[in-house]
This record gives C-alpha cells, sequence and structure tokens, in this order.
C-alpha cells in the first residue's frame, strides 16, 4: 500500500488550498441543527464539480455520495461527516469568523465537512484502484436531539448497497495537529435530558408559613440526586447527573408556585440507565410530596453509548500507525460526551476516532464550544487524508 498511501499524501498536498477555502465558507456561514440548508447546497456544488454523485434531504437536509470502484457492490464503507453549528457567539478575530450573529462552528463541524468532501475527492480521482464503493454521509443535527443519524439510518442511508461498516472522526484540541486518537469499545457516553416541574404555592417572601415553596423544594431535590449517583451506581461505572437550569419566576419578596429545572444523565450501562430514570421521578416526587409540593418528571432518551467495534478499531489504529506513524497514533480515553454517531455503531460495526488541531505556538488550544475555538488547518491534511486511505484500506482488506 506504499505507492497508494504515497498518492494519497500528494492529492491531499494538492487539494489542501481548496480545503481550506471550503472549510473557511463553512466557518463564515454556520447553520444550527435541522437549518443546514445553505450548508447543504454548498456541499452538493462541490460534489457536483467533482464529478461525485450524490442524493440529498436524506433525514432532513443530509447528503449521501456514493464512490464506485472496480466491483462496486462487492463491499461497502461508509464514512461520516456531521454538519451543524452551535448557538455561540465567535470572538476569534480571523478573516473567516462566523458572519451569522450568536451562531458559530464551535465543534468542529466545518472541519468535518471539509474533510469529508477532501477524501472524497481523493477517493473519487483513486476509484480505478479499489473494488467496492464508498458513501460519503453528511449528517445534519447531531446537536440536537433526535439527531439526524437514527433519521438518515431510517431513510436507508446504510442501504442499497448495504454498509458493512461505518468510520466517523471529530477534531479535538486534547492533542497536536498530525495526530489522530483511537480507542476500542466503550468510548461516549449515554446521554438523556431530564426536566423536573416542581410545584408548590407561591405567596410573599415574608411570610414563608403560608406558602409551599417550590424553589426549596427543588433544591432539596438536586441535592438528593447527587446522592443517586454516590450511593447508587456502580462506582465502576461512570454516572453523571448535572444540572444546568432553574427557572423560578419569582422575584427577591415573591415566591413562585412552580419550578422548572432541567438537566442531563449520562453512563455507559443501558441497564442502570433505565433504573436511574426510575430512581430519579421516585425521589424526586416522593421529597416534593413530603415538603407539601409535586414534581412532574419527564426524561427525554438521548444517544445511547458509543461503541466502537474492537476489531475495525484495531485495523485503524494499524492503518494510521502505517500512515502516520507510531509516535503520531494515541490511546483515548473515555468520555462523558455523546454522539448520535452511536446509532450506526449499533446498526453495523464502527469506529469513532479523533482528529487532532491544537497548535500551541499558534494559540490554537480552545476547548470545543467555546466562543474561541479554532484550528491549526494542516489537522484538514491529515483528516481528509487518513480517512481515504482508511477506506481504500477496509474496501482492499476488509
Amino acid at each position: 500500500m506504499q505507492n497508494t498511501k504515497t498518492e494519497i499524501q500528494n492529492l491531499a498536498n494538492k487539494l489542501f488550498p481548496e480545503m481550506v477555502s471550503i472549510r473557511h465558507h463553512f466557518h463564515m456561514n454556520p447553520e444550527l441543527s435541522t437549518e443546514e440548508y445553505q450548508t447543504a447546497e454548498f456541499i452538493c456544488e462541490k460534489l457536483d464539480e467533482a464529478g461525485i454523485t450524490y442524493s440529498k434531504n436524506i433525514g432532513g437536509t443530509g447528503i449521501v455520495a456514493i464512490i464506485e470502484g472496480k466491483n462496486p457492490l462487492s463491499k461497502n464503507i461508509a464514512l461520516r461527516a456531521d454538519m451543524d453549528a452551535l448557538p455561540v457567539v465567535e470572538e476569534n478575530e480571523v478573516d473567516y469568523k462566523s458572519k451569522i450573529s450568536g451562531k458559530m462552528h464551535a465543534c468542529g463541524h466545518d472541519v468535518h465537512m471539509t474533510c469529508l468532501l477532501g477524501a472524497g475527492m481523493i477517493l473519487n480521482t483513486l476509484k480505478d484502484q479499489f473494488n467496492g464503493s464508498i458513501k460519503l454521509i453528511f449528517q445534519p443535527s447531531e446537536e440536537t436531539y433526535p439527531g439526524g443519524a437514527i433519521k438518515m439510518i431510517g431513510e436507508g442511508v446504510l442501504k442499497n448497497p448495504k454498509t458493512q461498516t461505518v468510520i466517523g472522526q471529530h477534531v479535538t484540541n486534547e492533542f497536536d495537529a498530525g495526530k489522530i486518537g483511537v480507542r476500542s469499545g466503550l468510548y461516549m457516553a449515554s446521554t438523556d435530558e431530564v426536566f423536573l416541574t416542581v410545584r408548590g404555592k407561591g405567596g410573599h417572601a415574608a411570610t414563608p408559613d403560608q406558602v409551599i415553596d417550590p424553589i426549596l423544594i427543588a433544591s432539596h431535590i438536586i441535592i438528593a440526586i447527587q446522592q443517586i449517583v454516590s450511593r447508587n451506581a456502580n462506582p465502576i461505572v461512570p454516572t453523571v447527573v448535572s444540572f444546568g437550569k432553574i427557572i423560578g419566576e419569582g422575584r427577591t419578596n415573591i415566591i413562585p408556585d412552580e419550578v422548572l429545572v432541567a438537566g442531563t444523565i449520562r453512563t455507559f450501562d443501558e441497564s442502570w440507565q433505565v433504573k436511574i430514570h426510575e430512581k430519579i421521578a421516585k425521589l424526586s416526587s416522593s421529597i416534593a410530596e413530603g415538603m407539601g409540593g409535586s414534581c412532574e418528571t419527564r426524561i427525554s432518551h438521548g444517544y445511547p453509548a458509543l461503541v466502537n467495534d474492537d476489531q475495525l478499531t484495531a485495523k485503524i489504529r494499524s492503518w494510521a500507525i502505517d500512515y502516520l506513524g507510531e509516535n503520531n497514533v494515541l490511546n483515548l480515553e473515555k468520555r462523558m460526551t455523546a454522539e448520535d454517531f452511536a446509532y450506526f455503531a449499533k446498526e453495523v460495526p464502527s469506529s469513532f476516532y479523533r482528529l487532532g488541531t491544537r497548535n500551541e505556538q499558534e494559540g490554537k488550544i480552545s476547548n470545543l464550544h467555546t466562543s474561541t475555538f479554532d484550528i491549526d488547518e494542516n489537522s484538514i491534511l491529515t483528516g481528509m487524508g487518513f480517512m481515504a486511505y482508511s477506506a481504500i484500506r477496509f474496501l482492499t482488506e476488509g
């Protein structure tokens, strides 16, 4: 595969200036989940220019392109990138700063789309050198439940031809550009949203004996739920329950009738995931009733835990060492963040790895989901090249 690797690297270097320009376009024109209309149009324009066939409006604004090699029905691999931005006000002072007020590609999805387009262009150039076919999945709405992955799967994205595996990548500022990180097995947590409506009896804050204080009740509930994690969860199974929103429409001297509380539940164990839902509902209700009020619990099921296929991930590690060198391939730790790529992994053997984008000298060190997140754009070379290389290795070796 040495000649193929060299060809891919040369093509990536040739495409690099265009890919940087494409990334800047995505970054300047972010669109939120389910709203990726202009983003999808731009992707289709680039696929048309490259002569790559595609279908659009899948799972909303999603696109699936197909690159057919020799004997295209013999085997199929899919490469996936997400498309949506976040409701973040960008603070970077760069030429490609977001032009859309309050919206920003703060999670690197602009990079993901760019790398997938670049990989597609490379693979389309080399399509006479491999058997099988490759799908390019541009997926909307990763950042908002229920997510675009499950919608695209429901509309047949893994069929016609049948896909044997899906590979995805995600940027990270945890390590430098030019490196990737991999992990077999459990990698990212499941995530659910919990909503509590705590009801009492409002009134004047100066006469607490005449009210049933929902703010006090909500406070007791929040503290008690943390004890579910510390005293009911198996200590070797990571579990997080965090509340990020409390709304009590009172004033300094007015106790409201109700309080709204919202948070997230994350774990790696599906059976425990069900039990913790039950415990939260039961505990919240009993505390509220014991204090004279009531609590309604609603839990919205989010993404399942992401499990990387062991055999495929071992191959990706080996391919990465061959493509990048052993010193540039790192081991990832489990993370409590979540990804709807997990739905692909539940359907077919899949693997999700990290693409390093950090560059301390350039000041590219901010975390994902922050207003100053940015990347070392040399990571695009690594991202598009390795995606293309992985696809060909899979089709060649399985």
